[in-house]
């Protein structure tokens, strides 16, 4: 009979969880065992002038024991309630400390270059995502022990935001990649999420079986030997300008372009519903918009790649990404980044890829994705959505949600995503408002 492997993930929760419940069980036994010896003291050594003394002589044996029973269950029930709220405390503790953490490290907006290096200098350590430790050292081979001959497509995402902020509506990119994929792998880039809070995130998949694992990124492994070796490591030294952007959003247009060209795949953003089976692509990207004269497209999105192992194009993507960042111009290092270097390079010998229309991956722009999470208001609504729905059963990989405009909006039963989510869910616990 084969053996189930066990996930890395589902070691580490196991781990803190014998940690908590070892710890948890010493107090107990500890504190369990101090009030037996503190009874025993008050039953059988009162002083026998004591008229107490008379009267704890003749309390039957049976009561005396079931006296002490109560007054011990009473204290391990003390103990785990404080326990309990103790570790409320402590995730209540965490989540403020990575918020502010959060807070403290968005860049000084309108200062001068040198001021705003100055600034970075002296918060480098709060950048844990350039740290290098133990967690960091075991990502390679973390990530090749995940991916095995079973993965249909292995898919990455980044997320460097603290696991609390992975809501609702990016599980849900989970729950309908897995519902398009049931043999796809998903690996999560992130150091946050590869934790216990993360894992409980992630559990409900997890239980069914699917393939899904937080991992803690090595950008210098996975940058190393490549063109953007050299600025990351004087990102690391506090050479560098990190620009007004907060400079997560940055590094993660690169670790794309880097895991992608290490081991191959597919890289999603998270804020995407998965509609149709990736398994059939292959060096491919997206376009966001078309020429409306010569419908040759005018501007790629890089919230969605899909490229083979050590693709060339990946090459000159991060070659682009080092010797041009700007951390101040929203985009440049991102979907104009693969825009400048497509323009450049389609067409070209070696350098084979397709760019699908914008009905892949985004068949609504950002200004308008506001649409599809409105119910209809009359029968011309309805029809509105039907036909919509057709539309994007044909050709439509996945739908781009703009989560940076969209997160404002509710979900309304029966609009275009509620009947997108109802068909394209495995977990199907999302909450809509009617």
């Amino acid at each position: 009979m084969a053996t189930r492997k066990i996930s890395p993930h589902k070691v580490l929760y196991d781990q803190l969880q014998a940690r908590g419940r070892t710890t948890i069980l010493s107090a107990i036994t500890f504190a369990a065992l101090l009030i037996v010896v503190y009874t025993n003291s008050l039953l059988y050594n009162v002083p026998l002038q004591s008229p107490s003394a008379v009267i704890t002589k003749e309390v039957p044996e049976v009561l005396r024991v079931h006296s002490t029973e109560r007054i011990v269950m009473s204290a391990i029930k003390d103990v785990q309630l404080t326990s309990s709220k103790r570790r409320e405390e402590e995730e209540v503790s965490h989540e403020v400390f990575h918020k502010e953490t959060q807070i403290s490290l968005i860049p000084p907006y309108n200062v001068a270059e040198q001021e705003r290096i100055k600034w970075f200098r002296r918060l480098l350590p709060e950048f844990k995502i350039l740290e290098s430790d133990k967690l960091t050292k075991e990502f390679h081979s973390r990530v090749l022990e995940f991916f095995n001959k079973e993965c249909e497509v292995r898919f990455f995402m980044t997320w460097i935001s603290p696991a609390e902020s992975f809501g609702s509506r990016e599980f849900l990119a989970l729950d309908s990649l897995f519902k398009v994929h049931p043999r796809g792998c998903l690996t999560i880039l992130s150091r946050t999420m590869d934790s216990a809070k993360g894992y409980r995130i992630l559990k409900p998949l997890l239980d069914r079986n699917f393939k899904v694992s937080a991992v803690t990124p090595d950008l210098s492994f996975l940058l190393k030997n490549t063109p953007a070796e050299s600025w990351f490591e004087e990102l690391k030294g506090g050479k560098k300008d990190p620009g007004e952007i907060p400079l997560p959003q940055n590094l993660s247009n690169l670790i794309r372009l880097a895991v992608l060209h290490k081991y191959g795949g597919v890289y999603l953003d998270t804020d995407f519903i998965v509609l149709k089976s990736f398994a059939g692509l292959r060096n491919s990207i997206g376009a966001q918009s078309t020429d409306t004269v010569s419908k040759k497209w005018s501007r790629l999105n890089n919230a969605v790649l899909v490229f083979d192992m050590n693709h060339p194009l990946l090459w000159k993507f991060m070659e682009e990404f080092a010797s041009t960042f700007n951390g101040s111009k929203w985009g440049h290092n991102g979907p104009y980044l693969v825009s400048r270097v497509a323009e450049k390079l389609e067409g070209r010998p070696g350098y084979n890829f397709t760019v699908l229309p914008p009905m892949a991956f985004y068949p609504v722009n950002w200004n308008r994705i506001g649409g599809f999470f409105k119910r209809p208001e009359d029968q011309e609504g309805s029809r509105w959505v039907r036909a919509k729905l057709l539309q994007l059963s044909g050709e439509t990989y996945g739908v781009h949600l703009w989560n940076k405009q969209s997160s404002r909006f509710s979900i309304e039963e029966g609009s275009v995503m509620s009947r997108l989510i109802a068909s394209h869910c495995v977990i199907c616990e999302y909450k809509y408002n009617s």
